[in-house]
């Protein structure tokens, strides 16, 4: 694959993931979410902060531009720029790729200081197209984690890990399985923050209102 055609497709990628909605629902209503709850732009703190439906809301739109990286932009990319016999392979990179450049766009986005969310609905988004069943797996483990603790964070840091084993049993791909072990890694090392709080007791439950200056 042509490096030109990889560079397109992470740019774009990221320029879609770096969209930040949750900064964006709250400055819709006057609000700077980056200085209230936990700080962070992504939809468990939009929730905390504007309710359920505008979280709800943020958590789709995330997910949505993760799914639409890979499924539209960089399939878009891939049969504008390359011939038609493209090979599996070079045809699974520039998926893979566009994936990454999404979380990574999340994650850091350019519109705040690079500064920006744990990527986890994104990259739930993302496995939707590359990973599905692994992604089903991580998701029932998340699910597990939140129902047994009411800790949000302990449910993805619980999903960032079972992703990339479920992916190894499911997706017979080394890029694929490569890229989710990396990805998991850096999920869990976004909610270091999230751990700090957990080992302090001082982390919030799921439902209980966000402690002032936590």
């Amino acid at each position: 694959m042509p490096v030109l055609t990889y560079f397109l497709t992470a740019l774009a990628a990221y320029l879609l993931g770096s969209i930040p909605f949750g900064f964006l629902a709250a400055k819709a209503r006057g609000i700077d979410i980056r200085s209230v709850g936990s700080g962070n732009i992504g939809a468990t703190n939009a929730m905390r902060v504007l309710g359920k439906p505008a979280g709800i809301t943020v958590l789709l739109l995330d997910g949505l531009k993760g799914w639409a990286a890979v499924a539209l932009l960089a399939r878009w990319v891939l049969v504008a720029m390359l011939p038609g016999d493209i090979s599996a392979a070079a045809r699974e990179a520039g998926l893979v790729t566009g994936g990454v450049a999404a979380v990574l766009g999340h994650n850091y986005t350019c519109w705040l200081k690079f500064k920006g969310g744990k990527g986890i609905a994104t990259t739930a988004g993302v496995y939707v197209v590359l990973a599905p069943w692994a992604l089903l797996i991580a998701f029932g483990v998340f699910l597990l984690g939140v129902v047994t603790t009411r800790y949000v964070s302990v449910g993805s840091i619980a999903a960032a890990v079972a992703l990339p084993v479920a992916a190894g049993f499911t997706q017979p791909s080394v890029a694929v399985d490569g890229v989710t072990a990396a990805l998991g890694a850096l999920a869990v090392y976004k909610h270091r923050g999230n751990i700090a709080r957990l080992r302090a007791g001082t982390e919030n439950r799921l439902g209980q209102k966000k402690q002032e200056g936590a």
